[in-house]
């Protein structure tokens, strides 16, 4: 009974083995061994290192490293190297974890608002683009609120700032050179990124609107557990004279970096159980 026990379980082992090979997918496996690769490196690497890394020939890689940089999953930079492009990025922001971002988000949104009597809204950078995905209105009758859906600049805002200066410096380049596609291509120089290393050491962005005179917009990012920017929410901050209890712009920086702290909680929480 035993011997006829064992035998049954190495056929069921060796059945199991069988279907492994059978559903084996070996071009699929090697541009994902590519891509996690890149993943894991800084300043990319070249067709014999990714070979030498991967232990494999260069050229069982030529066709597959092709087939990624046309897709638009990783580029091909000065010298030889490649590196992943933000593709995946964007395609992670339509990851459940981050799609529920704005429902989750959204009680802690109208909280600060409540206690701000500001507006405010929650925005991602989105495949090249710099999109409100919620928002929240001022409690009172005065408030400054962008529509949902819209697509803001990444230049010239503080949400904008707020998602650059939480990012690496790579991963910067390639989010401006991916929202220039959309057609802003301004100039930018040594003070501008001076701009986003100051933001990231003071924690969040308070710089006048660039839209609408005598707003400030107040923007402190959203952090996964990687330490890098999820998303931002900014309050488009309009002094209130009424009524006179409502919080000044420093009280209300405050109101938003508790909230953005509350929230990176929830995100780290929620982005480190998905498997």
């Amino acid at each position: 009974m035993l011997v006829t026990h064992d035998i049954v379980v190495c056929k069921i082992l060796e059945g199991n083995l069988v279907m492994d090979d059978r559903y084996r997918a070996p071009a699929l496996d090697k541009g994902l061994d590519i891509l996690e690769l890149l993943a894991s490196v800084d300043g990319g690497l070249s067709q014999a290192e990714i070979a030498k890394h991967l232990d494999r020939s260069p050229n069982e890689f030529y066709r597959m490293l092709d087939r990624l940089v046309r897709r638009g999953y990783v580029t091909k930079l000065d010298g030889d190297r490649y590196s992943l492009t933000l593709k995946l990025f964007g395609l992670g922001q339509l990851h459940p974890p981050v799609r529920r971002l704005a429902s989750f988000a959204t009680p802690l949104m109208r909280e600060f608002s409540e206690r701000s009597k500001q507006a405010n809204q929650l925005v991602v950078f989105d495949r090249g683009s710099v999109v409100v995905i919620a928002q929240q209105e001022a409690p009172d009758y005065w408030g400054i609120s962008i529509r949902v859906g819209s697509h803001i600049s990444l230049f010239d805002t503080g949400s904008g700032h707020v998602l650059l200066a939480f990012r690496s410096a790579e991963e910067r380049e390639m989010m401006i050179a991916s929202h220039g596609k959309k057609g802003e291509e301004p100039e930018l120089n040594d003070e501008f990124y001076e701009r986003l290393d100051q933001i990231r050491e003071r924690g969040y962005e308070m710089m006048p609107s660039a839209q609408v005179a005598g707003v400030y917009n107040l923007s402190a990012p959203i952090l996964g557990p990687d330490g890098s920017c999820v998303a931002a929410l900014t309050c488009p901050f309009v002094t209130l004279v009424k009524p006179s209890t409502a919080p000044d712009i420093t009280q209300t920086i405050n109101l938003l970096l508790q909230t953005v702290g509350d929230l990176s909680k929830l995100v780290g929480a929620e982005l480190s159980q998905t498997p």
